[in-house]
């Protein structure tokens, strides 16, 4: 094996434990695991994980090393880490039921202990010390591969639209991977001749060195990497959810853990808006804080422990009743249906609307603060535009990687839309500039962002900002286009729940159920809402999920009024 920069023999010690991702293992704690799995020896250049492959089985190191290596077998084979005894290989896809995005190889002669996946979920699920020292640890070494560049490559343009949606699906989906910009990037070309690709047909997705896909669909991609597809079986589930934010997921968790038989479906990446905040500190239960997606890792694997199907991508196009149910029809064709219906597609962050500010989206502009932007930008100066707690939070994370951090906030006091914890972090923070009464008027730069013009508006002063990427925080718009003609929207495009779903619905409908509308139903009876979708809600995470359990409870209640009410 040769490793980046010399041979295998180079790497003789184990990588040191970062940010909590490789923790050493207790003897007791190997015992416990012990319990479940079996004891084998293992030689140098034995494959126990493969790149590209589902893995079954979860090792623990007992004596010897193994090397964690991307591309192994291939000329741009190279070392990742080395893992000793007490440590475990894999990282969260081994749990969700992802590929291998590395291989794991026998370094040294030793033995492992592997413990099947299946028991090891199960274990991880009852044990609460254990189960949560490997869900962090397999979090934390998702985050590290992504900063590492490993996984699969895209390679496309950065004028492309296609290469934006597979960066975003990636990004979003929190998968490993590393873009290579047909514009300025080396490599590039040298791929093109190799795969005998023109410029015309990218992107492409490249994946163990020599697996392409041109073009793919969202759908192709998450098939290749193991991403749960898509099954609707043809009789309705109990309970069917339309989006997985923080609001979805909950339902998905109180509606399976009672015994309602439960579908999740999701049209970009689980954990919704909430998974692109890079820091959420005012969540109950939380007091050292938690990334958004990590909340999101660990709420789908919560959802998968009680017997939820999950199915990404899944865009939703249409909802209509049929027969005694719901049918949702998605973007590919197919259709799932619900006894009933949580609708919990929250909402989208506005694009800021600049003058040729598309050019720059994905490669300089983003939406959203995660390690995956952030590493785009360490060394240069950055702005975010925003005055609520997402760019709040979003600064004070970028503020810690970059040299400077620019605020801009249209308003003239941070208190109007923002919460006290992060004002004050921001108003301490050495690296970080709050400018007042500032909106951008122009974008500088081509490919990539060079600085902002900004504006006074109340002088109408304009001057230059030196700024090489832009955050834009301002405001959000409902997921909600599909719904329109299929029941009530207000006039923002929110769905009406409650009293103002009621008296939007047509005359007769509550009154031959003997019932009022519930708090959070809509205008169609046994269709809900659930967190920023709907009208008049609170737009935090902490409430989201509160709807989302709240809205099983109001399942719950309608289909005992129906049983007991019969056709009425």
């Amino acid at each position: 094996m040769a490793a980046e920069g010399g041979p295998a023999e180079n790497v003789p010690f184990e990588t040191p434990d970062l940010y909590g991702a490789y923790p050493r293992l207790t003897d007791e704690q190997i015992d416990r695991l012990a319990a479940h799995g079996d004891r084998f020896p293992f030689e140098p250049g034995q494959v126990l994980i493969r790149e590209g492959e589902p893995c079954e089985q979860f090792f623990v190191v007992l004596n010897g090393s193994v090397a964690i290596v991307e591309h192994y077998g291939t000329p741009d084979e190279r070392i990742l880490q080395v893992h000793g005894p007490g440590r475990f290989l894999g990282e969260i896809g081994l749990l969700q039921g992802q590929v291998g995005f590395y291989t794991a190889v026998g370094h040294d002669p030793g033995e492992v202990l592997a413990v099947p996946v299946d028991r090891l979920r199960a274990l991880v699920a009852r044990d609460a010390v254990l189960g949560d020292l490997v869900l962090r640890a397999c979090l934390g070494r998702r985050a590290l591969l992504a900063g590492l560049g490993a996984g699969f490559r895209i390679l496309g343009s950065r004028y492309s639209a296609d290469t934006r949606r597979l960066r975003e699906f990636a990004a979003r989906n929190r998968l490993p991977h590393r873009w290579i910009d047909l514009e300025t990037d080396e490599e590039a070309e040298a791929l093109l001749r190799r795969f005998s690709i023109g410029p015309e047909d990218t992107p492409i997705v490249i994946w163990q060195g020599h697996q392409l896909l041109r073009n793919p669909s969202n759908a192709e991609l998450a098939r290749l990497i193991g991403l749960p597809a898509p099954s609707f079986d043809e009789s309705p589930s109990d309970v069917l959810i339309i989006g997985s934010g923080p609001a979805g997921l909950a339902a998905a968790v109180y509606a399976a853990s009672e015994g309602l038989s439960t579908t999740v479906v999701e049209a970009i990446a689980t954990g919704g808006q909430a998974s692109t905040s890079s820091r959420i500190d005012n969540l109950l239960g939380f007091p050292s804080g938690i990334s958004g997606a990590e909340l999101a890792e660990r709420a789908v694997f919560q959802v998968q422990k009680f017997g939820a199907l999950i199915s990404v991508p899944a865009e939703a196009t249409a909802l209509k009743p049929r027969d005694d149910h719901y049918a949702v029809t998605f973007a590919d064709g197919g259709t799932a249906t619900g006894r009933t219906v949580i609708l919990a597609t929250g909402a989208r962050y506005r694009r800021l609307v600049v003058p040729g500010i598309e050019r720059l989206e994905g490669t300089s502009v983003y939406y959203a603060a995660t390690l995956y932007e952030a590493q785009q930008c360490r060394t240069d100066p950055v702005a975010v535009v925003g005055g609520g707690n997402s760019a709040g939070q979003a600064v004070l994370f970028l503020a810690d990687q970059v040299p400077r951090a620019y605020l801009l906030v249209r308003g003239g006091d941070l208190g109007s839309h923002m919460s006290r914890y992060l004002i004050d972090q921001i108003e301490r923070h050495p690296r970080i500039e709050v400018l007042l009464h500032t909106e951008v008027s122009e974008v500088i730069g081509d490919p990539v962002l060079e600085s902002l013009v900004i504006v006074d508006n109340r002088t109408g002063e304009r001057r230059e900002l030196d700024a090489r990427a832009l955050f834009v925080f301002t405001g959000a718009d409902p997921s909600t286009d599909w719904l329109t003609g299929s029941l009530a929207l207000d006039e923002h495009g929110f769905v009406l729940t409650g009293a103002e779903a009621q008296a939007d619905t047509a005359p007769g409908t509550w009154e031959s159920r003997d019932r009022n509308c519930m708090i959070l139903e809509t205008t169609l009876p046994g269709v809900f809402a659930a967190g920023d979708v709907r009208s008049g809600s609170v737009k935090r995470v902490a409430s989201a999920v509160g709807e989302g359990a709240m809205a099983v409870h109001l399942v719950h209640e309608h289909l005992g009024h129906k049983a007991t009410s019969g056709t009425r």
